[in-house]
């Protein structure tokens, strides 16, 4: 599948927080770095998700904020 997203991060599944409609699925990118992502629960099902898989974190968004 070919997508249009740059921002393409590959990480590994640390932990996976299952609801009955939503799922909490945090991702190490690196040492320390972790990225958190919701996402349906049956979309953890359909992908596959458990904690040690090796994934890709794609970010498409037409605006990031930060503040300091």
């Amino acid at each position: 599948m070919a997508l249009s997203a740059r921002n393409v991060l590959k990480g590994k599944v640390k932990d996976i927080k299952k609801g009955p409609v939503m799922a909490e699925v945090t991702v190490e990118v690196a040492s320390g770095v972790s990225v958190v992502s919701v996402i349906t629960a049956n979309s953890t099902d359909r992908l596959g998700l458990d904690v040690g898989k090796e994934v890709e974190i794609v970010i498409k968004a037409t605006s990031v904020m930060l503040n300091a």
